[in-house]
């Protein structure tokens, strides 16, 4: 089990095992940019393929709108077989079914290698909205071996599988739609927990934790909060967007009043308007029950992590909010083993201290009444939008 911290570390990583690879490799990310990340990426699936190794490449279709036709025709022309999630079309954002999305980043090569995390395919310095950034994105993933690999891989298996089914069902190829169903009924879950070996560091229990809209409706949700209510000492959470359903508030107002330090590394970078400032309302009771808030200043946070007690770890793409935990189809790995959490919360506690400012509750209370309008009407567009999803948080 090896932490990956930024693309400067992940895309080095990944590329050396799509390099390797001698039969299959199996890729799923939310943002496939069209920049040297993407081409360098784009580059090893090609080359795999060309040699004669299955490749599968799934995009989502809000987090890659435009895949560049250059790129299609190299796709297509190296053998790479490749989908796009759900792409919205003209009128998909008026659909509220339409917005579940693809927004895990999971790659399995040859059954024996894993990454899962919160990394898109983008340049490490480029923010879509902001162009050009002067520091890195503080993001993480994760490197696995071992007999978790093959449970990441039964799940994206089957969820190709899903994809072409609904494609031919669209084409009225019935036929090829019920083989192909048939043919994935009986492959393993990925649910519970495996034991991941990683060489050099021995055995450390690992799981694979799933967010989907049929079975996996709030095992992430639930595994938050079934950690932070054993929690003795510590809790310690880096999340890009923050807007906790009631019972994980709960859990974390819970977890103060037993003595545990609770401290959230949080965005202190305006990104996306809703995102940014809808999170502001929970704030403040947070601040009131005892919870420390640390905005990162340093870049753009995109980091999805928790460290308690020192000991339980998770890594993933999922956000700790009601797009992450209500709509989108997310991954994490969960981690029990010391050396893994000491070596993220290092990573956390570095930011803290080097890179963020902690958030003042009497200043926070007093920010300016055009600020706190701002927070409102975000808070109000996502309440606005989970109703219109029938979706309850």
């Amino acid at each position: 089990m090896q932490l990956l911290v930024s693309g400067q570390q992940f895309f080095p990583a990944l590329i050396e095992a799509i390099e390797a690879a001698l039969q299959e490799v199996r890729f799923e990310t939310y943002i496939f940019h069209e920049d040297d990340a993407g081409e360098s990426v784009l580059g090893a699936l090609e080359r795999a393929a060309r040699r004669g190794v299955a490749v599968y490449l799934v995009m989502d279709g809000i987090g890659t709108p435009q895949i560049p036709k250059t790129w299609q025709e190299r796709l297509n022309a190296s053998g790479v077989r490749w989908q796009q999630f759900s792409p919205l079309g003209n009128f998909g954002m008026l659909i509220p079914g339409r917005w579940r999305r693809l927004h895990r980043k999971l790659c399995v090569v040859d059954c024996a290698l894993a990454f899962c995390g919160g990394i898109n395919v983008l340049d490490d310095f480029f923010e879509l909205n902001h162009g050009r950034q002067p520091t890195p994105r503080f993001d993480f993933a994760v490197q696995v071996r071992g007999p978790l690999v093959k449970q990441v891989h039964a799940v994206m298996e089957q969820f190709w599988s899903r994809l072409q089914v609904t494609r031919q069902i669209e084409r009225g190829q019935f036929g090829d739609a019920r083989r192909e169903f048939e043919h994935m009924g009986g492959r393993p879950g990925a649910d519970g927990l495996a034991r991941a070996q990683d060489k050099g560091d021995g055995d450390v229990h690992a799981g694979l934790l799933l967010r989907d809209n049929v079975r996996n409706r709030r095992r992430i949700e639930r595994a938050y909060r079934q950690a932070i209510a054993h929690a003795k000492s510590e809790v310690l959470i880096a999340n890009a967007y923050f807007m906790p359903g009631v019972k994980l508030r709960r859990a974390l107002v819970h977890a103060v009043q037993r003595g545990v330090q609770v401290r959230l590394l949080l965005q202190g970078r305006y990104e996306f308007f809703m995102q940014f400032h809808a999170a502001k309302p929970f704030y403040g009771a947070m601040l009131d029950a005892g919870v420390e808030i640390h905005e990162y200043q340093a870049g753009f946070l995109h980091a999805k992590v928790a460290v308690i007690d020192g000991k339980w770890a998770t890594v993933g793409s999922s956000n700790l909010d009601p797009l992450s935990l209500l709509l989108a189809r997310e991954a994490n790995v969960v981690v029990s083993d010391a050396a893994f959490a000491q070596n993220l919360r290092g990573h956390l506690n570095d930011a803290i201290q080097r890179h963020s400012s902690q958030l003042d509750k009497a200043r926070f209370e007093h920010r300016p009444l055009w600020q706190r309008l701002k927070d409102r009407a975000a808070y109000t567009v996502m309440r606005l939008t989970l109703f219109l999803s029938g979706k309850d948080y």
